[in-house]
């Protein structure tokens, strides 16, 4: 609600299948805010000092439209279980306080969330435009908190059911796009992170020294440990490659998971489980069929890679610790990746396909492939290769035009594979020409619930859109049938 004034407030209420103590722990964990921020907006963490305790800041840069700006957040009050506070320092409005408040009911938890603020100059606009603001400013927070409401249940739900106790967990790639979802996560979920860095490190960052290049990882450094997420390795991009960046791909991963399987293979209490970033390049191109983890590796250099790569985890597997083979799909997220370079690319209008548009892409919200890899960590059942991929992988064709939908833009023109090829090479071949259509079985038969197991839910979540197409099913996904979406 609103005034002429140009004051306002806006008020959320959301339940949960949690204690509200459980809730609010949750919000007062390191990686909170990153979890909530929605993956459509250009938000930044710039700075954040400490928590949710009075006095403990956070500075964002963000965008309204095309207009970016910086907010400067500080908490204010904060009752252990029951309620936080805080407000904006600095930023676009005149004022703005945030209250959470936490109870408990019947079924769970209820979160109050209240926002009063008032706009800039509100006095010298006249009231028509005051209200057109706030309803644009309402409109947002509306979306802001589905999507946090949809996250926080998610995140609820596989924490009851992945972490019967805090893990000691260590992390490699932290800085990567993968990497940056996966540790909010688990320090919301209040596990303990270490982190493997190549530059100085901060010990009271739970940071620890490595350089894969020169074989250089100090095992007394290791703290003990539950399990590793290894994910350390060269971005190979959507660009030509030449000799170099083969060259650099290749040994960033054998080279690093060699030093850090070794490593741990040689400690004195190892630790339970490791997981190895791969990717379901490892089966090259499979036109026409679906496959599973029995499937042997392609031909191709993707697949020589991957190959490798998991060859290179060998001697944690021999010594004894449960060692996964993450074979990881396409990772969407309009933060990075080519979800990212798509759509930032393509203002006016999505390529309507690349080649025949008949090639199948596995692909995964970024949301569900780290929740797999804590559920890969906590399921003792599941050991070896794993296909970490959402169940309904689609068609390039198919890819674009729900993207189009979602993002209302036009399609345009296909691109042919002989310009693609021309341009990009083996790149071309390998990544947007192959078709992998990969099953999922072994994963979702181990328990793991999927967040989106259709495109349109990931692209709902993805983009804030929050409207599904008609007709489909998202608890209960249909089957793939590879020749009738070809046809």
């Amino acid at each position: 609600m609103s005034n002429n004034r140009g004051c306002a407030a806006f008020q959320n209420i959301s339940t949960y299948n949690c204690s509200a103590g459980e809730l609010y722990l949750w919000h007062s964990r390191s990686g909170a805010l990153q979890r909530l921020l929605p993956p459509w907006q250009k938000t930044i963490i710039l700075s954040q000092h400490g928590g949710i305790e009075p006095g403990d800041y956070v500075l964002l840069k963000m965008r309204m439209g095309p207009f970016p700006f910086c907010f400067h957040g500080r908490h204010l009050e904060n009752v252990p279980g029951k309620m936080f506070r805080d407000t904006q320092e600095k930023g676009p409005f005149s004022s703005w306080t945030h209250s959470h408040y936490f109870a408990d009911n019947k079924d769970g938890s209820t979160l109050t969330d209240h926002i009063d603020y008032s706009l800039p100059c509100h006095q010298f606009l006249p009231p028509f435009i005051n209200r057109q603001i706030n309803k644009h400013i309402l409109k947002t927070l509306q979306r802001l908190f589905i999507h946090r409401q949809n996250v926080l249940r998610a995140d609820i739900s596989l924490h009851k059911k992945c972490s019967r106790q805090p893990l000691k967990i260590l992390v490699s790639g932290a800085g990567g796009l993968l990497g940056r979802h996966l540790l909010p996560l688990l320090t919301t979920g209040g596990h303990r992170v270490w982190t493997l860095v190549r530059r100085q490190p901060s010990p009271e960052k739970n940071e620890i020294f490595w350089d894969p290049a020169n074989n250089i990882l100090n095992r007394d450094d290791l703290p003990a440990l539950d399990g590793v997420i290894h994910l350390a390795g060269e971005y190979i991009g959507l660009g030509r490659w030449g000799k170099e960046k083969k060259r650099r791909v290749l040994e960033s991963r054998v080279k690093g998971t060699n030093l850090l399987s070794s490593t741990l293979a040689t400690l004195s209490q190892p630790p339970g489980v490791f997981l190895c970033a791969s990717a379901i390049g490892y089966y090259g191109n499979c036109p026409g069929r679906i496959v599973d983890e029995s499937q042997p590796p392609g031909t191709g250099y993707i697949s020589e890679v991957c190959k490798q790569w998991e060859q290179s985890a060998k001697p944690a597997q021999r010594a004894g610790i449960r060692t996964i083979f993450m074979r990881l799909g396409v990772g969407l997220t309009p933060q990075g990746g080519g979800l990212k370079k798509i759509l930032s690319s393509s203002p006016f209008g999505l390529i309507r396909c690349f080649g025949s548009g008949r090639q199948f892409i596995s692909w995964m919200s970024c949301d569900d492939m780290v929740s797999a890899m804590l559920h890969a960590i906590t399921c003792t059942s599941l050991h070896g290769a794993l296909n970490i991929c959402a169940p309904t992988p689609v068609t390039n064709r198919n890819f674009m035009a729900t993207l189009a939908h979602f993002s209302k833009r036009p399609l345009l023109f296909p691109v042919p594979a002989i310009i693609l090829r021309a341009v990009y090479g083996q790149m071309a071949s390998e990544i947007l020409l192959a078709d992998c259509a990969v099953s999922t079985q072994k994963l979702q038969k181990s328990g793991f619930t999927f967040r989106h197991p259709t495109l349109e839910s990931a692209l709902n979540n993805l983009l804030g859109i929050y409207s599904m197409l008609p007709g489909k099913n998202e608890e209960n996904p249909a089957p793939v049938n590879t020749e009738e979406q070809r046809r």
